[in-house]
């Protein structure tokens, strides 16, 4: 902190106020692009007819991202070397691709979860069932979180499948 603050003390003044603008400008964006997103994804839910506490799931990761952003920027804006972010952003996108390629990783099942909410016709309370040519599982949808899709069997059994896993298996709705 204390070597933004000398680096703010050191700007001429003209300088100073135009990275504060800049700042300003920035944060108004992400704001913007927050409110934004939060109207999409409520359209998305009551078109598919969602559970408020699924879109407040993805509404919160859209805000982590564009959070990070923002981050990213505003260390820009006030004089981080241009080579340090972009070494910084290489490198979490390579972490990044690396995890969106492997099977179990989490941020598959973040990124399956998202797809999930906006292209399945899935909800919770559908009956359905998860064709697989080791184990079938039939069942009710009881929750449909993050990380994992919850199925209440017809035995009772309350049985969770990564959402990366549902996104490959053939699902079959049950009327």
């Amino acid at each position: 902190m204390n070597d933004l603050k000398n680096l703010a003390e050191s700007l001429p003044l003209d300088i100073q106020i135009l990275k504060v603008i800049e700042t300003v400008v920035i944060l108004l964006v992400f704001l913007l692009i927050k409110s934004i997103a939060s109207k999409v994804i409520d359209r998305a839910a009551i078109k598919f007819d969602y559970e408020k506490v699924r879109a407040k799931v993805i509404k919160k990761l859209i805000n982590i991202v564009a959070l990070i952003l923002v981050a990213i920027i505003l260390l820009a804006i006030w004089g981080i070397k241009q080579t340090e972010i972009t070494v910084f952003v290489s490198s979490m996108l390579t972490v990044l691709g690396i995890a969106f390629f492997a099977q179990w990783s989490i941020l598959s099942n973040i990124t399956s979860s998202v797809i999930i909410f906006f292209n399945h016709p899935i909800t919770v309370g559908d009956n359905l069932t998860i064709m697989d040519k080791d184990y079938e599982i039939e069942g009710k949808i009881s929750d449909i979180g993050i990380f994992f899709i919850t199925i209440k069997t017809t035995k009772g059994e309350l049985v969770s499948t990564p959402s990366s896993v549902f996104m490959q298996k053939m699902v079959k709705r049950n009327h």
